[in-house]
């Protein structure tokens, strides 16, 4: 099987292109490809997919030529990936399969459109809604949460009492309420940043993704961090900067009422893998 690997700010993706949906990819077969010592190593697979191909994205093929098939490093389905639609995106444009001046992008979570600016992808997001608080705890630390829908589950933590990122045990999932989140969930931790010339409020953040662990960047879990921040800045639109370990991602709120999110995306290999 061919293969492309990519990243988006250290946030990593096996590429399988699937134009006509013939592969049925099983669980065991993305946790293999996905596992750092015995795969390929990754975050999680990004299947190619032409939309009127898939099932799952079917009912968007007028909308979107493209269905992003998108599994998490254990197997799992997952909704969205911020940063694996803009790696999504690199690919298409890469390989001529879309134009570089712009286009739409079916998920789980519905259709995004992507731009091409220089080395950066802004994609316009599903907005994100911020509706409940919760708590998430590492070890014996316990800290107030937001909850945010952003196609997929987020919970939004900041830390208290001076505490840094480094000093958080990541190593396994933060403990929240899974009542609220039956299915699992994104915790975000965040803390202030510096001021920034070109963004209103400027946060770091580190995220443990489920069903693939702690991470050097999440995507739509800096966009659950930007609007959580304008938000608690009582900011109607805005521009967040959110530092993730893998690098900048940048949050928008514009006046149109639109979400976008900006970074790099990457392909760094290619190659041909045996199925599992």
């Amino acid at each position: 099987m061919h293969f492309t690997k990519g990243h988006g700010t250290g946030n990593d993706f096996v590429i399988i292109e699937d134009a006509d949906g013939v592969l049925d990819l099983t669980a065991a077969q993305v946790a293999a490809l996905c596992h750092r010592r015995f795969g390929l190593g990754a975050d999680g697979v990004l299947r190619v997919v032409r939309g009127a191909k898939d099932p799952a994205a079917a009912g968007m093929a007028g909308e979107a030529e493209w269905f992003m098939d998108y599994r998490n490093g254990d197997g799992s389905i997952a909704e969205m990936c911020g940063n694996g639609v803009r790696v999504f995106a690199r690919y298409l444009v890469t390989h001529d399969l879309a134009p570089s001046s712009g286009f739409a992008v079916a998920t789980r979570a519905g259709v995004v459109h992507a731009v091409f600016e220089g080395d950066q992808i802004r994609v316009n997001m599903r907005s994100p809604r911020v509706y409940g608080a919760s708590t998430a705890s590492t070890g014996p630390l316990t800290f107030p949460g937001v909850a945010v829908d952003c196609g997929n589950p987020h919970l939004v933590c900041s830390l208290h009492d001076g505490l840094a990122l480094s000093s958080l045990d990541l190593h396994v999932s933060p403990a929240f309420d899974r009542g609220l989140f039956p299915a699992g969930v994104n915790v975000e931790f965040v803390v202030g940043a510096e001021p920034l010339d070109d963004a209103d409020l400027h946060v770091a953040m580190r995220v443990y993704e489920r069903g693939a662990g702690e991470t050097l960047s999440c995507g739509s879990g800096a966009l659950a961090v930007g609007a959580t921040a304008l938000r608690d800045a009582g900011l109607a639109m805005g521009v967040v900067a959110v530092d993730v370990p893998g690098g900048r991602l940048t949050v928008t709120h514009d006046a149109d009422d639109r979400w976008w999110l900006a970074g790099p995306a990457v392909l760094i290999a290619t190659g041909e893998v045996d199925l599992f």
